[in-house]
């Protein structure tokens, strides 16, 4: 199974998501090409309702840690409630470019 399969099987199970959108972006970043260790997640879930993006974010890192225990470097979060996905459009910003090393 993939970084991304396992990331969308655990999200699934356990946040029952309105929406789920899991794109590896490790292209984006100076790593090997086959890494699979930066992530963007958008996760729309009735869970997080009440909780601070910073819960969110937590609640979310936490149920992958065996995937960070095993090479996930990186995920950029857009942890949302339905009501919110919908107020934006159902859209959420782009990952900005890497700032880390580049290739030498």
């Amino acid at each position: 199974m993939s970084v991304k399969q396992s990331i969308e099987q655990t999200l699934r199970t356990e946040l029952s998501p309105v929406h789920l959108e899991v794109l590896d972006e490790t292209h984006m970043h100076n790593v090997p090409k086959d890494a699979q260790s930066h992530f963007k997640v958008t996760v729309v879930s009735r869970d997080f309702a009440g909780k601070a993006p910073v819960q969110r974010h937590r609640l979310v890192n936490q149920l992958l840690k065996p995937q960070f225990e095993s090479g996930l470097h990186a995920l950029a979060l857009h942890t949302l409630t339905p009501e919110e996905w919908f107020s934006k459009g159902g859209r959420v910003a782009d990952t900005p470019e890497c700032l880390g090393g580049g290739a030498e």
